[in-house]
């Protein structure tokens, strides 16, 4: 294994991105990157933000929604955890790809939770409601300079209160560990391809803040969490 240079963004094409991925290949990487979402807390700190909100005058209902959900894995977790803590958490997940959408669904009713899935193109088109959280993970690295902006006024034009992004840091340890943990926990050569490219295209912390500055989420917080990512965190005033 050869290192790339960390120091400057190189995106390349994934296979996930690819319209002519194989359904069983699809299918097969989202289950791969649930348990990477898991693993990583992804869902674990957006239930902190919503507890947050649970103290802050929230309505009784609080309603999330969560951008490019892929096979609704976070989606779903939060539904599970509302619903054993008794909390009127409403849950919608939204992708521009069918086939997640179909994985997403099934996956939820094979668990029994309640959650809504929609079709839509964060980068082209508004949210169609307002939501009190809206978040994303793992998403703001398949996108340019200027689709990463466009996406954070998205997600501010779409929340009553809070937006919250997750995702990879550009790291020469977090390099190490996509390239070797997706290959323990999946045999997907779509996740042990797209992992260490994953990184590659992925932004700095630095250069996450100058994206929410573009996108004028004034006070914006960025924060680095584990294992190798940010937190990408703006409340509305």
């Amino acid at each position: 294994m050869i290192l790339p240079d960390l120091d400057v963004r190189h995106r390349r094409p994934e296979l996930m991105d690819a319209p002519s991925l194989a359904l069983a290949q699809r299918a097969g990487a989202l289950r791969a990157l649930a348990r990477v979402s898991a693993l990583s807390g992804v869902a674990h700190r957006i239930w902190a933000e919503i507890h947050k909100l649970r103290g802050a005058g929230a309505p009784q209902t609080i309603r999330l929604l969560d951008i490019a959900c892929g096979g609704g894995d976070v989606v779903v977790s939060l539904a599970r955890r509302a619903a054993r803590s008794g909390l009127d958490l409403e849950v919608h997940g939204c992708d521009v790809s069918s086939a997640a959408l179909e994985v997403a669904r099934e996956n939820s009713k094979r668990v029994g939770v309640r959650a809504h899935f929609f079709e839509l193109d964060a980068l082209r088109g508004d949210i169609p409601d307002r939501y009190d959280v809206v978040c994303s993970s793992l998403f703001l690295h398949h996108l340019d300079e200027h689709e990463a902006v466009t996406l954070l006024e998205t997600m501010a034009e779409g929340t009553r209160r809070t937006v919250l992004v997750q995702d990879l840091r550009r790291t020469v340890a977090g390099y190490l560990l996509a390239f070797g943990v997706l290959r323990v926990i999946s045999r997907s050569v779509v996740v042990h391809t797209d992992g260490p490219r994953s990184v590659e295209g992925a932004f700095s912390m630095e250069e996450a803040r100058d994206l929410a500055r573009s996108a004028g989420l004034d006070g914006a917080r960025v924060e680095a969490c584990w294992p190798q990512r940010f937190q990408l965190t703006w409340r509305r005033a």
